[in-house]
């Protein structure tokens, strides 16, 4: 006979294992999923094996500085980040407008015009400005400027307003190929090469253009009709808001999953939680071996590197993007000018993005390459961290579908964004569709309708 003490325990421990919807996973898409759920009434457990949420989105805190483990770019465009549940307060912390992109020694400043903005104005995609280094101030001002530079900026300008303007669905009707064959078709080849191609690859990590050209032309929309922006705080804050909204207690981390079926999971340290549908939100490689069979996509490797020094290198904002080949560097920027909760008061955080496999040597030679763009010294600078995520970016070649099936069967669901586009927008879209297939399999009253950019996503 059960003692007291006994019978509270397995009180607690049914009321720990036994939930409508067991989530796997404690990344954008199933905290996205898991509210959609909750608001339908029902009872969720989101189980998450790592120590810490967000998967891909995990910030660390080292020192008191915030560093994130990918750090993907948003645009201050994606306006229904703030419609979420939860997200409606999230802060993004913008980008001096435009790039600054090195190639050949010189710099240029490629903004990206307001869709109600004429690309002739005299601040607009052609206008060359200096960033916050002296080095960097230099090299404009010795660059020379040549006519077909000129051209080629106007051309640019002129066709990231017409894509600002244009409609989600005209887009998804173009023809799909490779960006790299779409863009060439329509802009010169140098600024493909020189300007787009660095570009895109900070904003999906394909650094060799073979992105389906409908999401290339989506992304570039989305820099075209707003600024680039981090969030506030590190890229957890995006995932901590979400968990933050949910209900006490439904958010469990160090919990892994060993097996999933439509009415349970079994844990390895926590033993079976029993339910009536599973939702399966991990990264594309765990969520196949829980579901043999689900096919796996190709990814693109990213190494972010963070760097603290005694002073920073610039003070501006600014997104530094590389054109020349052979790097290492895609992408770097002082962290802490663009947002200052990311560092110590009075210390430089400078965060900087490899693309692909990382070479043997990649700290000496990222600092070596660092010096290049920012026209100082590196040897001063401190390796805070290096992170190296093989699978951080799922492969979207054409033909891409980004409405890859959530519903696997009636009860058991997939979602994340190997399942939609690899952004966390469509993260959060994948894990919004995985819940409302739920819902509908259970005959409840669907939630919020799918806008068009969320289908889209």
């Amino acid at each position: 006979m059960l003692n007291s003490a006994d019978s509270a325990h397995s009180a607690r421990t049914a009321q720990r294992t036994d939930v409508d919807v067991v989530i796997v996973g404690a990344g954008v898409a199933g905290l996205a999923a898991a509210h959609r759920l909750t608001r339908a009434g029902l009872t969720v457990a989101v189980l998450e094996a790592e120590p810490r949420i967000g998967g891909r989105m995990a910030t660390e805190t080292v020192d008191g500085f915030r560093l994130d483990r990918v750090g993907p770019l948003l645009t201050q465009s994606y306006e229904e980040l703030r419609a979420v549940p939860g997200l409606d307060g999230l802060a993004l912390r913008p980008f001096t407008p435009g790039v600054l992109v090195h190639s050949d020694g010189r710099y240029a400043r490629w903004g990206a015009p307001h869709p109600r903005r004429s690309a002739a104005g005299p601040r607009g995609p052609g206008h060359r400005s200096v960033g916050g280094a002296l080095s960097v101030a230099r090299a404009l001002a010795s660059a020379p400027r040549h006519p077909a530079a000129s051209l080629d900026q106007a051309r640019l300008g002129a066709s990231l307003v017409r894509l600002a303007a244009t409609p989600t669905a005209r887009i998804l009707a173009r023809p799909e190929r490779t960006a790299r064959e779409a863009l060439t078709a329509r802009l010169p080849a140098r600024t493909v090469q020189g300007v787009l191609r660095p570009l895109l690859a900070a904003l999906l990590g394909d650094p060799d253009l073979g992105v389906s050209s409908r999401r290339a032309d989506l992304a570039l929309r989305a820099f075209a009709r707003g600024r680039l922006a981090v969030p506030e705080g590190g890229s957890a804050a995006l995932p901590e808001r979400l968990a933050a909204a949910l209900p006490a207690d439904t958010v469990r981390t160090g919990v892994r999953v060993t097996e999933a079926s439509v009415s349970r999971v079994r844990t390895a340290e926590h033993g079976v939680f029993r339910c009536r549908a599973v939702v399966i939100a991990t990264g594309a490689r765990t969520a196949a071996r829980l579901l043999p069979g689900l096919r796996t996509p190709d990814f693109h490797g990213v190494t972010v590197l963070h760097h603290t020094a005694p002073a920073a290198p610039t003070g501006d904002p600014t997104l530094f993007l590389e054109s020349d080949p052979g790097g290492p560097v895609s992408h770097t920027a002082v962290m802490s000018a663009v947002d200052p909760s990311r560092a110590p008061e009075g210390r430089a955080l400078i965060t900087s993005t490899v693309l692909g496999t990382a070479p043997d040597d990649t700290e000496r030679r990222v600092r070596k390459h660092l010096a290049t763009l920012y026209g100082t010294s590196t040897d001063e600078w401190e390796l805070l961290a290096l992170h190296h995520t093989a699978d951080a970016v799922p492969a979207m070649a054409p033909p891409h579908d980004p409405r890859r099936p959530v519903r696997l069967l009636a009860g058991l669901y997939a979602c994340g964004d190997h399942r939609a586009t690899s952004t966390p927008r469509g993260a959060l879209a994948s894990g919004h569709r995985a819940a409302e297939a739920l819902l509908a399999d259970l005959g409840l009253p669907p939630g919020e309708p799918l806008r068009e950019e969320e289908t889209a996503a």
